[in-house]
Protein backbone atom coordinates (compact mmCIF):
# COMPACT_ATOMS: atom_id res chain seq x y z
CA UNK A 1 0.00 0.00 0.00
CA UNK A 2 1.59 3.38 -1.28
CA UNK A 3 1.67 6.21 0.90
CA UNK A 4 -1.24 7.95 -0.92
CA UNK A 5 -3.34 4.96 -0.43
CA UNK A 6 -2.70 4.63 3.15
CA UNK A 7 -3.56 8.50 3.49
CA UNK A 8 -7.14 7.89 1.78
CA UNK A 9 -8.09 4.60 4.01
CA UNK A 10 -6.85 6.60 7.27
CA UNK A 11 -8.72 9.41 6.58
CA UNK A 12 -11.92 7.16 6.17
CA UNK A 13 -11.15 5.41 9.54
CA UNK A 14 -11.03 8.07 11.16
CA UNK A 15 -13.98 9.83 9.77
CA UNK A 16 -15.44 7.06 11.03
CA UNK A 17 -14.17 6.86 14.68
CA UNK A 18 -15.31 10.86 14.67
CA UNK A 19 -19.06 9.54 13.61
CA UNK A 20 -19.32 7.18 16.35
CA UNK A 21 -17.37 9.27 18.95
CA UNK A 22 -20.55 11.99 18.18
CA UNK A 23 -23.35 9.53 17.87
CA UNK A 24 -22.38 6.46 20.69
CA UNK A 25 -19.86 9.02 23.01
CA UNK A 26 -16.62 7.28 24.36
CA UNK A 27 -18.39 4.21 25.81
CA UNK A 28 -18.36 3.00 22.09
CA UNK A 29 -14.56 2.76 22.31
CA UNK A 30 -12.19 0.20 22.94
CA UNK A 31 -8.94 1.58 25.17
CA UNK A 32 -6.93 1.26 22.37
CA UNK A 33 -9.33 3.05 20.47
CA UNK A 34 -8.93 5.85 22.63
CA UNK A 35 -5.59 5.95 22.78
CA UNK A 36 -5.37 6.04 18.62
CA UNK A 37 -7.55 9.25 18.79
CA UNK A 38 -5.23 11.15 21.12
CA UNK A 39 -1.98 9.80 19.58
CA UNK A 40 -3.82 10.96 15.98
CA UNK A 41 -4.12 14.11 17.46
CA UNK A 42 -0.10 14.47 17.79
CA UNK A 43 0.62 12.78 14.12
CA UNK A 44 -2.73 12.78 12.36
CA UNK A 45 -1.64 11.67 9.22
CA UNK A 46 -0.18 8.40 10.91
CA UNK A 47 -1.74 5.08 11.23
CA UNK A 48 -1.67 4.84 15.03
CA UNK A 49 -3.28 1.70 16.23
CA UNK A 50 -0.06 -0.10 16.73
CA UNK A 51 1.61 2.26 19.13
CA UNK A 52 -1.81 2.77 21.15
CA UNK A 53 -2.04 -1.19 21.80
CA UNK A 54 1.99 -1.45 21.86
CA UNK A 55 1.21 1.59 24.66
CA UNK A 56 -1.71 -0.66 26.47
CA UNK A 57 0.63 -3.73 26.33
CA UNK A 58 3.51 -1.71 28.19
CA UNK A 59 1.63 0.25 30.82
CA UNK A 60 -1.67 -2.44 31.01
CA UNK A 61 -4.20 -0.05 31.93
CA UNK A 62 -5.72 3.51 30.31
CA UNK A 63 -5.05 5.18 33.11
CA UNK A 64 -1.57 4.16 33.54
CA UNK A 65 -0.84 5.42 30.29
CA UNK A 66 -1.83 8.79 30.65
CA UNK A 67 -0.09 9.31 33.48
CA UNK A 68 3.03 7.47 32.07
CA UNK A 69 6.43 10.14 32.16
CA UNK A 70 6.91 11.44 28.81
CA UNK A 71 10.56 9.31 28.27
CA UNK A 72 8.62 5.89 29.52
CA UNK A 73 6.15 6.55 26.58
CA UNK A 74 9.34 7.42 24.21
CA UNK A 75 10.09 3.81 24.92
CA UNK A 76 6.61 2.60 22.99
CA UNK A 77 7.47 1.60 19.27
CA UNK A 78 6.35 4.54 17.17
CA UNK A 79 5.51 7.24 19.72
CA UNK A 80 7.44 10.27 19.51
CA UNK A 81 7.32 13.45 20.84
CA UNK A 82 4.19 15.49 18.94
CA UNK A 83 2.19 12.25 20.43
CA UNK A 84 3.87 12.67 23.72
CA UNK A 85 2.43 16.04 23.43
CA UNK A 86 -1.00 15.50 22.38
CA UNK A 87 -1.42 12.81 25.17
CA UNK A 88 -0.06 15.10 27.92
CA UNK A 89 -1.80 18.28 26.50
CA UNK A 90 -5.74 16.47 26.79
CA UNK A 91 -4.67 14.50 30.00
CA UNK A 92 -4.05 18.34 31.40
CA UNK A 93 -7.27 19.57 30.13
CA UNK A 94 -9.42 16.90 31.55
CA UNK A 95 -7.83 17.43 34.92
CA UNK A 96 -8.30 21.13 34.75
CA UNK A 97 -12.15 20.92 33.63
CA UNK A 98 -12.34 18.70 36.59
CA UNK A 99 -10.84 20.67 38.99
CA UNK A 100 -12.51 24.28 38.23
CA UNK A 101 -16.28 22.16 38.09
CA UNK A 102 -15.27 21.52 42.11
CA UNK A 103 -14.70 25.22 42.73
CA UNK A 104 -17.62 26.99 43.93
CA UNK A 105 -19.74 24.15 44.81
CA UNK A 106 -20.63 23.15 48.55
CA UNK A 107 -18.35 20.21 49.19
CA UNK A 108 -21.20 18.61 50.69
CA UNK A 109 -23.33 18.60 47.13
CA UNK A 110 -20.39 18.26 44.86
CA UNK A 111 -19.18 15.04 46.28
CA UNK A 112 -19.59 12.90 43.18
CA UNK A 113 -17.24 15.76 41.44
CA UNK A 114 -14.85 15.63 43.86
CA UNK A 115 -14.72 12.14 43.61
CA UNK A 116 -14.61 12.36 39.56
CA UNK A 117 -11.72 14.57 39.89
CA UNK A 118 -9.73 13.09 42.74
CA UNK A 119 -10.13 9.71 40.64
CA UNK A 120 -8.33 11.51 37.88
CA UNK A 121 -6.08 13.23 39.65
CA UNK A 122 -4.62 10.50 42.02
CA UNK A 123 -5.77 7.11 41.03
CA UNK A 124 -2.79 4.65 39.18
CA UNK A 125 -0.18 7.47 39.91
CA UNK A 126 3.18 5.36 40.67
CA UNK A 127 3.90 7.57 43.63
CA UNK A 128 2.02 9.14 46.75
CA UNK A 129 0.41 12.70 45.78
CA UNK A 130 -1.17 14.62 48.69
CA UNK A 131 -4.04 17.35 47.99
CA UNK A 132 -5.74 19.95 49.98
CA UNK A 133 -9.45 21.19 48.93
CA UNK A 134 -9.79 24.31 50.69
CA UNK A 135 -13.35 25.67 51.97
CA UNK A 136 -14.99 28.68 52.59
CA UNK A 137 -17.40 28.93 55.78
CA UNK A 138 -20.06 27.87 54.07
CA UNK A 139 -17.93 24.80 52.77
CA UNK A 140 -18.17 26.27 49.07
CA UNK A 141 -14.81 24.82 47.43
CA UNK A 142 -12.00 27.74 46.98
CA UNK A 143 -9.85 25.51 45.03
CA UNK A 144 -7.65 22.20 45.19
CA UNK A 145 -3.87 22.19 45.66
CA UNK A 146 -0.93 19.34 45.49
CA UNK A 147 0.95 20.06 48.25
CA UNK A 148 3.27 16.69 48.65
CA UNK A 149 4.79 14.55 46.53
CA UNK A 150 6.78 11.48 47.51
CA UNK A 151 6.60 9.00 49.96
CA UNK A 152 3.62 10.44 53.06
CA UNK A 153 4.63 10.45 56.56
CA UNK A 154 4.00 12.59 59.43
CA UNK A 155 7.45 14.06 59.20
CA UNK A 156 7.33 14.45 55.43
CA UNK A 157 3.79 16.40 55.37
CA UNK A 158 4.92 19.83 57.29
CA UNK A 159 1.80 21.28 59.00
CA UNK A 160 2.94 24.44 58.93
CA UNK A 161 3.23 24.51 55.08
CA UNK A 162 -0.65 23.32 54.93
CA UNK A 163 -2.09 26.14 57.23
CA UNK A 164 0.22 28.55 54.97
CA UNK A 165 -1.56 27.25 51.90
CA UNK A 166 -4.92 26.90 53.68
CA UNK A 167 -4.80 31.13 55.53
CA UNK A 168 -3.59 32.14 51.57
CA UNK A 169 -6.62 31.54 50.39
CA UNK A 170 -8.33 32.27 53.55
CA UNK A 171 -9.90 28.57 54.03
CA UNK A 172 -12.16 28.41 56.93
CA UNK A 173 -12.05 24.41 56.16
CA UNK A 174 -10.27 22.03 54.88
CA UNK A 175 -10.32 18.35 53.16
CA UNK A 176 -7.33 15.80 52.38
CA UNK A 177 -6.68 13.69 50.19
CA UNK A 178 -3.85 11.11 48.92
CA UNK A 179 -3.51 8.10 47.22
CA UNK A 180 -2.42 4.47 47.53
CA UNK A 181 -0.08 3.42 44.91
CA UNK A 182 -0.49 -0.04 46.43
CA UNK A 183 -4.48 0.25 45.56
CA UNK A 184 -5.46 -0.33 48.82
CA UNK A 185 -7.48 2.66 50.39
CA UNK A 186 -7.41 1.36 53.91
CA UNK A 187 -5.54 4.10 56.07
CA UNK A 188 -2.29 3.59 57.43
CA UNK A 189 -1.14 4.19 60.91
CA UNK A 190 0.89 7.08 59.47
CA UNK A 191 -2.15 8.34 57.54
CA UNK A 192 -4.06 8.30 61.08
CA UNK A 193 -1.21 9.83 62.02
CA UNK A 194 -0.64 12.53 59.45
CA UNK A 195 -4.31 13.89 60.21
CA UNK A 196 -4.05 13.86 63.76
CA UNK A 197 -1.07 16.51 63.26
CA UNK A 198 -2.91 18.64 60.50
CA UNK A 199 -6.12 18.53 62.53
CA UNK A 200 -4.17 19.66 65.73
CA UNK A 201 -2.10 22.82 63.72
CA UNK A 202 -5.68 23.73 61.44
CA UNK A 203 -7.21 23.59 64.77
CA UNK A 204 -5.16 26.17 66.50
CA UNK A 205 -6.36 28.84 63.60
CA UNK A 206 -9.62 27.98 63.97
CA UNK A 207 -9.71 25.90 60.90
CA UNK A 208 -11.44 22.72 60.77
CA UNK A 209 -10.06 19.67 58.97
CA UNK A 210 -13.59 17.72 57.43
CA UNK A 211 -12.48 14.84 55.91
CA UNK A 212 -9.28 12.91 54.39
CA UNK A 213 -9.36 10.61 51.34
CA UNK A 214 -7.43 8.05 50.51
CA UNK A 215 -7.44 7.36 47.02
CA UNK A 216 -6.61 3.66 45.57
CA UNK A 217 -7.29 1.94 42.03
CA UNK A 218 -9.73 3.25 39.41
CA UNK A 219 -11.04 6.33 41.91
CA UNK A 220 -11.91 4.21 44.99
CA UNK A 221 -11.19 5.84 47.80
CA UNK A 222 -12.03 5.58 51.56
CA UNK A 223 -12.99 8.36 53.86
CA UNK A 224 -11.58 8.94 57.18
CA UNK A 225 -15.45 10.73 57.99
CA UNK A 226 -17.56 7.89 56.73
CA UNK A 227 -15.23 5.40 58.44
CA UNK A 228 -15.87 7.40 61.75
CA UNK A 229 -11.96 7.71 61.46
CA UNK A 230 -12.45 11.88 61.62
CA UNK A 231 -15.04 11.73 64.36
CA UNK A 232 -12.18 9.57 66.79
CA UNK A 233 -9.22 11.97 65.83
CA UNK A 234 -11.56 15.44 66.43
CA UNK A 235 -12.77 13.62 70.15
CA UNK A 236 -8.93 12.96 70.94
CA UNK A 237 -7.62 16.44 69.76
CA UNK A 238 -9.73 18.68 71.56
CA UNK A 239 -9.42 16.29 74.59
CA UNK A 240 -6.05 16.96 74.24
CA UNK A 241 -6.17 20.49 73.63
CA UNK A 242 -8.47 20.67 77.11
CA UNK A 243 -5.62 19.09 78.89
CA UNK A 244 -3.06 21.44 77.60
CA UNK A 245 -5.20 24.88 77.69
CA UNK A 246 -7.99 24.33 80.57
CA UNK A 247 -10.69 26.52 80.75
CA UNK A 248 -10.08 29.58 83.00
Amino acid sequence: MDKKDWQRRGAGHRERLRERFLENGLGAFTDAEILEVLFGFGTPRQDCKDRARAALARFGSLPAVLEAAPEELRRVPGVGPKNVFALRFVHAVARKFLERRIEGKTYVHAAADVAAYLGHALADRKRERFLALFLDARHAILGVETLFEGTLTASAVYPREVVKAALARHAAALVFAHNHPSGNTDPSPEDIRLTRNLYLAARLLDIRVLDHLVVGEAGRFTSFAEAGLMADIRAACEEMLARAMPAG
